[in-house]
């Protein structure tokens, strides 16, 4: 069977959906030719692929099951024709998906000084909380808390020890009290979190004499935005709870109040992770460098 690889190319941008339009901005083609590519390779297998809608395409079974099959092979035919023809700085689009709380890597210094140093790279940053295979994904290299990241993916520390907090602007503080234990939480309004909304909210897990347990609070406001959560809490609207670093510039200044400490101590950090593989692309080598400098400088 004589195939073109750049109709793989095309396909594995439709899975990752949600639509042609969204494939074609990826690509940098026009959304008639992401659909006229499809068709092509439908008809050259003799199956169909994807379940068209005017808004979204999904994948059939077989098309599922050919992403499931092609997505690492590709992945590691770009890594070797990239290091094949590596005669100079590095270059080309580097795609990295990043969970919302790893405040190091989304603060803007690290992005910019890369930028920076790698001016024939172009960073594509994705900001996504869901877990998901990030090579079947077509990203290159990801960031997240260590304990999420699987084990054969390798992963160069990004920080140091982190840990979640519970803070309370000074106002809903006088006006409803410290919490003087986690279980007193029950009675005071929360701010929490959800991944998304098909999730329940994120669990707020304190330690006592080295037991972990974890408290049922409700919130009364929920949210998967990080800095509404961060503004409402305020504005006096509750008591939330996340990693430290996020809250940080408002604890300095003390628009927010640490809460029960002694309950929460540090856990492994975020960490860039990234396949495990022999030859690894010089626009990936460079961001592993660069982080690894980078986390020097800021120790």
């Amino acid at each position: 069977m004589e195939l073109d690889l750049n109709l793989l190319r095309v396909f594995l941008a439709v899975a990752e959906g949600p639509n042609f339009r969204a494939a074609a901005d990826r690509l940098g083609v026009t959304r008639s030719a992401v659909s006229q590519g499809i068709r092509r390779l439908e008809d050259v297998l003799g199956i169909a692929l994807v379940h068209r809608s005017t808004r979204s395409v999904r994948l059939t079974e077989a098309g599922e099951r050919l992403h499931r099959q092609i997505a690492m092979p590709l992945a590691a035919l770009g890594s070797a024709l990239d290091e094949a023809v590596d005669d100079g700085p590095p270059r080309g689009l580097l795609r990295v998906a990043v969970t919302s709380i790893a405040e190091r890597f989304l603060s803007g210094p690290l992005i910019a000084t890369f930028a920076h140093a790698y001016p024939g790279i172009t960073l594509d940053v994705t900001v996504a909380d869901e877990t998901f295979d990030i090579v079947a994904a077509g990203f290159d290299a990801g960031v997240r808390l260590g304990e999420v990241i699987e084990q054969d993916m390798v992963a160069v520390p990004l920080t140091g020890p982190q840990r979640e907090v519970a803070v309370a602007a000074p106002d809903y503080l006088a006006r409803h009290g410290v919490p003087a234990h986690p279980r007193d939480l029950v009675a005071h309004r929360c701010i929490g979190w959800r991944m998304t909304p098909a999730m329940a909210p994120h669990r707020w897990e304190f330690v006592e004499d080295g037991r972990p347990f974890d408290v049922q609070v409700a919130p009364q406001i929920t949210t998967n935005d990080m800095l509404l959560m961060i503004r409402t809490a305020l504005a006096g609207g509750g008591i939330t709870f996340g990693i430290e670093e996020t809250f940080a510039p408002y604890l300095a200044r003390g628009e927010l109040v640490p809460l029960l400490q002694d309950y929460l101590p540090p856990f492994p950090g975020f960490f860039l992770y990234f396949p495990n593989r022999r030859h690894q692309p010089p626009k990936l080598r460079a961001l592993i460098e660069h982080v690894r400098a980078y986390r020097e400088v800021e120790r």
